[in-house]
């Protein structure tokens, strides 16, 4: 068991990872930042995107879809080599509407990890990030990849 992962891995890397989703894709995804100290995506504000039209807002199922793909993001990268991951679970916390036309970004941490499974909480923000729009924590698997080494 270890708190942290251990080695940092490349962005091109976990780039490729999120663009092999069909979601990240349509969504437009893209990592800022990564390393072993965490994962940092944002996404695009679209009017495709907005659950609300009076207000713009941006639906909620999209901020989640964004969280829960960084934080599978962090899991499959806190392992050397990297691990196939899945969701177990993951509850978010909406503090506040996402402001209308602002990129929303988060930042996943992995603050745990067994052998099979890694423990991540994740903060999304948009233009003030001492206002979180949504905190949450996640469980996700661990299982190594073919041929890996653990």
């Amino acid at each position: 068991m270890t708190d942290a992962p251990e080695t940092p891995f490349p962005i091109a890397q976990a780039q490729s990872f999120i663009e092999a989703l069909p979601h990240a894709r349509a969504l437009g995804m893209r990592i800022e930042r990564c390393g072993a100290d965490g994962v940092e995506m944002s996404m695009a504000w679209d009017a495709r995107f907005v659950g609300d039209p009076e207000t713009g807002v941006i639906h909620g199922g999209a901020v989640s879809a964004l969280m829960d793909t960084a934080a599978g993001t962090m899991a499959m990268f806190s392992r050397d080599p990297p691990a196939i991951t899945a969701t177990l679970g993951l509850r978010i916390d909406y503090m506040r509407s996402a402001t209308p036309g602002e990129r929303v970004r988060c930042r996943a941490v992995c603050f745990h990890r067994t052998r099979s499974v890694a423990f991540i909480r994740v903060t999304a923000w948009d233009d003030d990030a001492a206002r979180p729009v949504a905190t949450a924590t996640g469980t996700f698997t661990l299982d190594p990849l073919p041929g890996g080494r653990g």
